[in-house]
């Protein structure tokens, strides 16, 4: 693979880059898993930009009308979580010494049988 491929995009937090870094060095990853990996550390930095503005403006909020709201940074931290979960699972990271007992069943979809 490219060494340009191998590197965290600038854009990304200094966590989500050394995540990227972890991937790209314990697996080998074809470049359109590389593009899913990059959308999983933009996915995991947007959940925690939310994240942290929520503990900083709380869950809810009151609208024009005096009724309790729910922040819209709610609905970016689940997305967020829900697209990371879900992109993770499409690149099917497995660890050798992973117990398989404890695992839940592949899915069909992401394995290719």
């Amino acid at each position: 693979m490219a060494e340009k491929a191998q590197k965290p995009p600038a854009h990304l937090s200094p966590a989500a880059k050394k995540w990227f870094r972890s991937v790209i060095q314990n697996f080998d990853l074809d470049e359109h898993h590389v593009l899913l990996l990059v959308l999983a550390c933009e996915a995991l930095d947007r959940g925690e930009q939310a994240r942290i503005t929520l503990a900083a403006e709380g869950v809810t909020f009151i609208d024009r009308f005096g009724s309790p709201r729910a922040h819209p940074c709610v609905a970016i931290e689940r997305d967020s979580r829900t697209a990371y979960a879900r992109l993770l699972r499409e690149l099917s990271l497995d660890f050798e010494d992973d117990d398989a007992g404890t695992r839940p069943p592949a899915l069909a979809d992401n394995r290719g049988y």
